[in-house]
């Protein structure tokens, strides 16, 4: 090869025939003497980029736990009976530059029609400055759940202006910082009202979305809830067992109608009042508050986030003080930091599922917070004249709309309403249809008339264009020259809107563009993301989000399409959904996925009631019993919960494997009535367990079904597959294992692998089949629908299908083995100064292991918290604390992060250890001391007064990586939690 360069170097004209010559002669020798990848090497491979330890780094680590290679340390780690050792059945890698090429062509595919459906999805006009700076921004996209307030004060910001919008807009008094979407919104708000008043009946309008009313409907028959449809007009609470009514406001047909009696018959009952409703309407009509409801829920996504065919998007949620402690997911508090000043945090913690476990009030895990912040930050960019000027825009194109239909013989259904008419055609609903057709329009098609909805990017010529689809010449110019005025507004009804809304300064004083990019930045600088450093938090995979993963959400194919276009114009969609299917199932040997569930728990849920469901065509309706090991995530048995069934806890041994003797014991108690296990693999505590397939056989042989919780599938992938040693469902997560970002608290994408037999259970929808490739003979019962949009948050699956085809089956199998090494070498570096609480037989951990700070308390007083609020000082993010074992530190490094990375946090909690010591030995004071002070923000450092018996440096820099400009700093000191639960106050404080 130094020959071929050398001939290269000749630059001579006469010599350049003869150096072709003998270059193409010594070219074709090597490739016989040598392996053809050394000299024409692949174009750069991407899991070289995702994967971090170089190869160096990988073989020093390696050392340092004893092993020769990743291989060897695979075959150590992984039982052997389970240990799949054939490449992965998916296709081979392709690089960054051909992945954009293929998912630009596939996003083509889609076709953007002028959509006009609505049903609770509609094009907006998504301000560009906040699609660049949060939602295509990593310091946006990467962070995690704010649970450590001090370096998330940025997100909680945003999402606090996201509360305080909601409750704004719909007059409640409380509102959370998002869940996943309307229809599961809506469900949450009557399982509310049940656990209010312990009523078993729910009744819902027979106008609510019909999406909405589906998810109701599997949610109560989960609970064993009765569910009654009708006309809310002519419902009877008299008798006092109607737990809840659910109104929507305006109504799927577009129709505004005054609930007030119906809200004053219903209290007098003892009944609670929820009402569906649009963000953008209630900025021109009379919010529900002042109707009665008690319960507000809807969509955000209007407000500035793309239609994603489907998602994601932010369902809001809020309601009447006295329910604040049952309403369900995340809410930001205002508290007070160490030195006395307003700080936010998650306020109610206490409800958390992971904490109250089968006793929770819902099984939320992930929520919307990125789409939150969008939406927040859209109001923000508009303020409330903006908003109000959009509202009113629409609604008057709407009036034109319906005024220019009825003149020309066309009756319309609704007397009052917003931006949605129903039409009562002159012309058959056939040739409409071949006419919208014909200009790429799509409607709202009933039995018997037209559904149009209109939004913020609707034009006149949308206008006239709509007209002639309904055989109509007039255009929209020549109607105003003949129409004086609408006689239908508003403005001439009892439900036009008089309170004031978005008056607080953070909505009133970010008009220009200069303004809103630098609060958008400000927030942004307050958080620690992945763009700073790694963020350690054991099960929950904070890996890099590659920019090439995360393009195609951009792309315009896949961001304007409405969730209920007919599926030919979602043709793109369908060949990635196949695509990412066919590759999920070959990586974790189950038959069929459905992509419907939006979070990882919303997977759990789904999973589990395709086993009750399937039980009950089985005729074994009678199997309730779910198992579920004490190690398990929290989620599991809130999920179990939720799903009807009974949690019956299994003990786990001192090595934290599960008790066989105790599961042995509990299954020949139940086997009868047992419906599932519930078993998360590797275990939660960080182990691959020997008798994992054992486990499964016990289940299976007495009839049961074995749930795996797909949580850690980033030690698995490549390495061992759940359908083949016994699992018959899991949910993956896709935001943890195949790399869609975590969006500081959201979005999560959780669809369920199912072996063949639970198909035909998999979650369906009323408006779109989402479960065409799955047969269901017999007419079986599916599962119901979970999720509002037939195949949940669909625009962020790119990132994973992208993820899957650029790495490739040997760069998933080699990234699963770096992320076994990375635990490891970070365990051995740490043995000296802190215990692994759990290994496994050979003395490993899986891809995660649990530090035991427990004993700390008793020498020096120091607690799991203390050394999480320390690593902040150093520019870390926490592990996950406290769990699963209390008084515990839990650590996962992913396989993205390099060896350098890892010892800077080895070297943080080392440190950290020598100052601990120095409290035990009484060198520093147990309780003024950098570990019980922490963190030190910036302004407590430079402060005139430093009355600390130690230094500032050690405060602030207390590692030689800390000092120059890698220094990161908390924005606020140690948060007082008891004194934000104490005084509970949820929206954006006043400006003194």
């Amino acid at each position: 090869m130094l020959r071929i360069l050398e001939i290269a170097k000749c630059s001579t004209l006469l010599g350049k025939r003869k150096m072709i010559q003998q270059t193409r002669g010594l070219v074709l020798n090597h490739v016989r003497s040598e392996n053809i990848d050394e000299l024409l090497p692949r174009k750069d491979e991407f899991q070289h980029r995702h994967i971090g330890p170089r190869k160096e780094e990988q073989l020093r680590m390696l050392e340092t736990i004893g092993f020769k290679s990743l291989e060897e340390l695979t075959k150590a780690a992984i039982p052997e009976k389970i240990l799949y050792n054939e490449d992965l059945k998916i296709e081979q890698s392709i690089t960054e530059y051909e992945l954009l090429k293929k998912v630009t062509k596939i996003s083509k595919k889609n076709e953007v029609w002028r959509t006009y459906i609505g049903m609770g999805y509609h094009n907006c006009c998504v301000p560009h400055t906040i699609m660049r700076n949060i939602f295509e921004n990593p310091g946006w996209t990467t962070q995690y759940t704010p649970y450590q307030p001090e370096i998330s004060q940025g997100r909680l910001e945003g999402l606090l202006n996201y509360q305080t919008m909601i409750c704004d807009l719909t007059g409640m008094e409380v509102a959370n910082a998002s869940l996943l979407d309307e229809g599961t919104a809506a469900a949450e708000a009557l399982a509310l009202a049940h656990r209010s008043n312990k009523r078993k009946r729910l009744f819902v309008s027979d106008v609510v979305h019909p999406q909405t009313i589906s998810v109701i409907a599997t949610r109560a028959a989960s609970l064993g809830l009765s569910l009654e449809i009708g006309d809310v007009f002519k419902v009877d609470t008299s008798v006092k067992d109607i737990a809840g009514i659910l109104v929507q406001y305006p109504d799927t047909t577009g129709s505004i109608r005054s609930y007030e009696e119906v809200t004053k018959i219903a209290h007098a009952d003892g009944t609670l009042v929820c009402a569906a409703t649009d963000l953008l309407a209630l900025a021109i009509l009379q919010p529900p508050s002042e109707f009665g409801a008690d319960i507000c829920i809807g969509t955000s996504q209007r407000f500035g986030v793309p239609l994603g065919y489907g998602g994601p998007h932010a369902g809001f949620f809020a309601c009447r003080q006295k329910q604040v402690r049952l309403m369900p997911g995340r809410m930001i508090g205002v508290t007070k930091d160490s030195t006395g000043q307003d700080a936010y945090r998650l306020a109610l913690q206490t409800r958390e599922q992971h904490i109250r476990r089968d006793r929770a009030t819902s099984n939320i895990c992930t929520a919307q917070a990125l789409l939150a912040n969008m939406s927040a930050m859209y109001a923000v960019y508009h303020g409330p004249e903006g908003i109000k000027n959009i509202a009113n825009l629409v609604h008057n194109l709407t009036l034109t709309l319906a005024k220019g239909l009825a003149n020309a013989g066309n009756k319309i259904d609704n007397e009052y309403f917003f931006d949605t008419i129903k039409i009562l055609p002159k012309l058959p609903i056939d040739v409409i249809k071949r006419n919208a057709t014909s200009h790429k329009i799509n409607f709202r098609y009933y039995e018997d008339g037209v559904g149009i909805s209109l939004d913020e990017t609707t034009t006149v010529q949308d206008i006239n264009d709509i007209w002639k689809v309904f055989g109509m010449e007039t255009t929209i110019e020549s109607f105003y020259e003949n129409e004086a005025c609408m006689d239908k507004n508003l403005n001439k009804s009892c439900f036009v809107r008089t309170t004031p809304y978005l008056q607080h300064p953070v909505f009133n004083s970010h008009r220009s563009e200069t303004r809103i990019v630098r609060y958008m930045k400000s927030l942004e600088n307050k958080d620690v993301s992945l763009v700073h450093s790694m963020i350690p938090l054991g099960s929950c995979t904070m890996k890099l989000n590659s920019t090439t993963e995360m393009m195609p959400c951009s792309l315009p194919g896949f961001t304007d399409i409405h969730p209920f276009v007919p599926v030919e114009q979602a043709k793109g969609y369908q060949e990635l959904f196949a695509e990412l299917e066919r590759d999920l199932c070959a990586i974790t040997g189950y038959d069929n996925i459905s992509f419907q569930p939006n979070s990882g728990a919303q997977g759990e849920y789904a999973g589990l009631r395709a086993i009750q469901c399937y039980h009950e065509s089985r005729q074994d309706k009678h199997r309730q019993v779910c198992l579920i090991p004490i190690s398990a995530h929290g989620t599991n048995p809130a999920s179990a919960q939720m799903a009807g069934m009974q949690v019956k806890p299994i003990l786990v041994q001192k090595d934290g494997s599960v008790d066989m003797a105790h599961l042995t014991e509990v299954i020949d108690k139940y086997q009868d009535t047992l419906s599932c296990l519930m078993i998360t693999y590797p275990s939660t505590n960080g182990v691959f367990e020997e008798t994992i397939g054992d486990i499964c056989t016990m289940i299976h042989r007495v009839g049961g079904q074995v749930y795996l919780d797909g949580a850690n599938m980033n030690a698995q992938v490549g390495l061992c597959r759940p359908g083949d040693y016994g699992s018959d469902v899991s949910h993956l997560n896709l935001h943890k294992t195949f790399c869609i970002p975590h969006g500081g608290g959201g979005p999560g994408m959780g669809p369920i692998g199912v072996k063949r037999h639970l198909a035909p259970f998999l979650p369906n929808h009323p408006v779109i089949d989402c479960t065409s490739n799955v047969k269901n003979k017999n007419g079986k019962q599916r599962s119901g629908t979970v999720s509002a949009a037939p195949f949940g948050s669909s625009a962020i699956l790119p990132i994973s299908w992208a993820y899957i085809k650029m790495m490739g089956p040997k760069g998933l199998r080699k990234a699963t083995q770096v992320a076994i090494l990375n635990a490891n070498y970070m365990s051995k570096r740490l043995e000296k100064f802190y215990k692994t609480l759990y290994r496994g037989k050979t003395e490993l951990v899986a891809h995660e292991f649990i530090l035991d700070v427990r004993n700390l308390k008793k020498t020096a007083n120091v607690e799991a918290v203390d050394i999480a609020k320390r690593l902040m000082d150093y520019g870390f993010h926490a592990p996950t604390m406290s769990w699963p074992v209390t008084g515990t530190l839990m650590i996962e490094p992913t396989e993205s992060e390099d060896k350098g990375e890892l010892d800077r946090f080895c070297d943080a909690l080392i440190s950290i250890r020598h100052e601990i010591n120095d409290i035990e030995n009484g060198k520093l004071d147990i309780a003024n001391n950098p570990l019980k002070m922490a963190p030190h923000t910036q302004e407590q450092v430079i402060s005139s007064t430093w009355d600390r018996p130690y230094s500032r440096e050690v405060a602030a820099f207390p590692a030689p990586f800390v000092k120059g400009n890698n220094k990161i700093w908390p924005s606020v000191g140690r948060i007082d939690d008891i004194y934000g639960d104490k005084n509970l106050f949820c929206t954006c404080p006043p400006i003194l």
